[in-house]
């Protein structure tokens, strides 16, 4: 029997109409800051979508362009304007920065509370600790996706492949807080397959298509793709795809998501949801 699709586009849109109704009920504008660095067509659009994205939920939305040649003194300066301005309730940066940059320092200078998609040190640090302030989208758009299906999580093997610092590493320590027993795979893991034949769930965060095979999935596991490539097909045509076989890994696994229309919409919406997350702890600390 083939895999139950994990339909992430639905759920996002739940998780948004619940965000639009806490948002109607907050007694200041919920304001998101973001800053857009050399200005580039691929840029402008995402802004553009963000904004959108933003406007359905009721978040006020504002995009300053900065240009690409700033200095590392005016752009620690731009961000924090943004953390001491009493009117903007979340910020952050659209990436990539120009390489004279740090995006580490930079992401790093955002106030802990107003870090929408909580990459400052002290949020993963709150993370690590378990009681999370505002964690990564993408690791937060996994674990909803995991519990959308009422699988259970406690004493499961989970296993992620993949160990960056936005994605793999905050997924496995968002699982081991929901006491699964979690394995963390990354480049110098020897054999791949020993580990994710073992995985209940099986989350996969690397970028590299085709990545994992129907023969690495454990028979009715969970399978949660968060891996964005874009590949040519044999018709010549481009075609975006997860780091998941996904026609072979269904017919094995017990649900899955797909790529798109998994992971990427509830990312969106984890945004949202952490921008009303940095309003309301900014309104208790009016």
């Amino acid at each position: 029997m083939a895999a139950v699709i994990i339909d992430g586009e639905a759920l996002a849109e739940k998780i948004k109409g619940e965000v639009r109704g806490r948002i109607s009920r907050m007694q200041r504008p919920v304001r998101l800051a973001a800053l857009l660095v050399g200005a580039t067509a691929a840029g402008e659009i995402y802004a553009s979508r963000q904004q959108q994205a933003c406007a359905r939920v009721g978040i006020e939305y504002a995009c300053t362009s900065l240009p690409g040649d700033i200095s590392r003194e005016e752009m620690l300066r731009s961000i924090q304007q943004l953390n001491n301005d009493p009117q903007i309730t979340g910020v952050m940066l659209h990436l990539p920065l120009p390489k004279h940059l740090d995006t580490t320092e930079m992401q790093y200078a955002i106030d802990p509370r107003k870090d929408v998609e909580g990459v400052n040190p002290a949020n993963i640090g709150h993370v690590v600790y378990g009681h999370t302030l505002i964690a990564p989208c993408t690791a937060q758009a996994v674990i909803e996706l995991i519990k959308s299906t009422g699988a259970p999580i406690r004493g499961a093997e989970a296993v992620v492949v993949g160990a960056s610092q936005i994605a793999g590493k905050p997924i496995a320590l968002l699982l081991t807080q929901l006491m699964a027993t979690v394995t963390l795979c990354h480049i110098a893991t020897r054999d791949l397959k020993e580990h994710t034949r073992r995985a209940d769930i099986l989350v996969v965060a690397v970028g590299k298509a085709g990545l994992i095979s129907a023969e690495m999935i454990k028979p009715a596991a969970m399978v949660i793709d968060v891996g964005i490539n874009r590949v040519t097909g044999t018709d010549g045509v481009k075609k975006t795809v997860g780091d998941v076989e996904f026609e072979a890994a269904r017919e094995i696994a017990g649900f899955i998501t797909p790529v798109p229309g998994g992971v990427g919409p509830m990312t969106v919406a984890m945004l949202m949801q952490n921008t009303l997350r940095s309003a309301e702890l900014g309104e208790k600390n009016l």
